[in-house]
């Protein structure tokens, strides 16, 4: 790969910059590849929280978890689990507990292999050593600043 810039120049560029421009590249880039297939990301999450889930998750735990990704707020976290439900992906029973219906593993199991590829696409030359150090450069990042992030 050519880089933008040589080793003495880049050490030099700013993370606020190279962060929100890899961050964008991601976003945009899986967010296409899901609206391809017709779900939004944060469809995606409701679905594979409750795919994952060991024991069924009511609809409150998966929005409280959810709510912070990426800023969308607890409003719109709230619409999206309605939108899974009207799809026909989750069901909720009377205690708010979510459960996947058939129609919804299918999709659950065609969109994890896309977001599997995207993974791959995304990790193209680059060593899991170099992943776990970029990782925690920008939690150091995050720490350095005041800011605070986790993922679960």
């Amino acid at each position: 790969m050519e880089y933008t810039h040589s080793d003495t120049d880049l050490i030099k560029q700013p993370i606020g910059y190279w962060s929100w421009a890899a961050y964008k590249a991601v976003i945009d880039r899986t967010r296409a590849a899901l609206a391809g297939i017709g779900i939004t990301q944060p469809q995606w999450w409701v679905l594979a929280q409750v795919a994952r889930a060991d024991t069924a998750k009511t609809r409150e735990e998966v929005s409280h978890l959810l709510r912070n990704y990426l800023d969308t707020g607890p409003e719109a976290m709230e619409s999206e689990i309605d939108t899974a439900i009207t799809r026909g992906w989750i069901t909720e029973d009377p205690e708010g507990r979510l459960g996947l219906t058939p129609e919804g593993r299918a999709f659950y199991g065609k969109t994890a292999t896309l977001q599997a590829s995207l993974w791959t696409e995304r990790h193209a030359g680059i060593s899991d050593e170099e992943y776990l150090t970029t990782l925690k450069v920008l939690q150091r990042f995050i720490h350095n600043t005041g800011g605070r992030a986790w993922h679960h």
